[in-house]
């Protein structure tokens, strides 16, 4: 049988507080919780763990940032591609009729606007239609 080395700590009331939680919910001692968390403390591997989880979010984190410079992207090309299209093909309104049209603007804009939120509060999404695994090509 292998024997301690007896070792006296003075705690934080509430690092105290929260060992004794901690041991209770365990069923442990507090004495063998606080072993294992100086052990950790001291581990090499944990500071490579923490290093190896904080790589695997940094990664995550690229991954999410890629896709979302990727979704912008098209966005950006979609809207141009649509008001170059729109320019090209839409002559402009007489000019006696520029009044009436821009009030029925403003309220076909209000219904554009409210059928944008019905679609985004149920879905599919564009962004689902479109391939994850798009690849824009070099002109």
């Amino acid at each position: 049988m292998t024997t301690k080395t007896p070792f006296s700590v003075y705690l934080d009331p509430e690092v105290m507080e929260a060992l004794a939680a901690y041991a209770d919910r365990r069923g442990k001692s507090r004495s063998l919780v606080a072993e294992a968390a100086i052990a950790s403390f001291l581990s090499p591997d944990a500071d490579e763990q923490r290093e190896a989880a904080i790589a695997k979010r940094l990664d995550r984190l690229d991954r999410r940032q890629t896709r979302l410079e990727r979704d912008v992207g098209i966005g950006v090309e979609m809207i141009a591609l649509f008001v170059r299209f729109w320019l090209s093909n839409t002559p402009p309104p007489p000019e006696a009729e520029r009044a009436v049209l821009r009030r029925q603007g403003g309220d076909r804009y209000d219904a554009f606007i409210e059928a944008l939120g019905r679609r985004l509060a149920k879905g599919p999404k564009v962004k689902q239609e479109i391939g994850e695994d798009f690849a824009p090509q070099e002109e």
